[in-house]
């Protein structure tokens, strides 16, 4: 493991010890201590190293976030918690990218910044293959897409728990809450549960 892969593990360890604590959870000292241990085989591990060559995706964050899941799993936490616990260990995080779509959403020209952020978006996972779109139609109005396999449910799947790669497919319900003057986001399904990634974006 490289130095700088050391420095991430701790980093999301870090993260998860802080969570643990704040949620009271019992013998925290240790359960972070298992976390290490854990994302540090997941990170030397074949599997990794098969994930790790798409450049649209940062493969490391995927994984710790895995870790957690798997370890909460461990202790009996149901996926709601799960989801709920992550959601809080990446708070400010979360907190910070709110931020800037709030600003977006300010400016008259939203929708126009949303359509060039998916067509950039579809142009970089098409290019290194990470995510299958079956459909991606762009209009002046709207952006629609559908998509048969994302290499973040795969991964998650690779573990056994393809239903928790809800934490990454909700950062996109997240970010077009907060887009809310110009734009109106339509889900129909996602990879944790269905057969595809099914979304609409239209200019309000």
């Amino acid at each position: 493991m490289t130095a700088e892969t050391e420095k991430k593990v701790h980093k999301y360890a870090k993260l998860y010890g802080d969570t643990l604590n704040r949620k009271n959870f019992p013998e925290a000292a240790a359960k972070q201590q298992r976390y290490i241990e854990c994302l540090t085989r997941m990170y030397n591990s074949p599997a990794f190293a098969e994930h790790n060559v798409y450049p649209s995706m940062d493969t490391a964050l995927i994984y710790a976030v895995i870790a957690m899941c798997l370890e909460l799993r461990d202790y009996g936490l149901s996926d709601e918690e799960i989801i709920e616990f992550t959601d809080t260990a990446f708070q400010k995080r979360k907190k910070f990218f709110d931020v800037i779509i709030r600003t977006i959403d300010l400016l008259p020209g939203s929708f126009k910044i949303v359509r060039k952020w998916n067509i950039n978006d579809h142009a970089k996972r098409v290019k290194d293959g990470s995510i299958t779109y079956d459909q991606f139609d762009v209009t002046d109005s709207s952006v629609r897409y559908r998509i048969s396999k994302c290499m973040y449910a795969e991964m998650f799947a690779y573990y056994g728990i393809r239903q928790l790669c809800r934490i990454f497919c909700n950062t996109d319900t997240r970010s077009y809450e907060n887009l809310t003057r110009h734009v109106r986001f339509i889900r129909h399904s996602d990879l944790s549960s269905g057969d595809s990634c099914d979304d609409e974006i239209y200019r309000k």
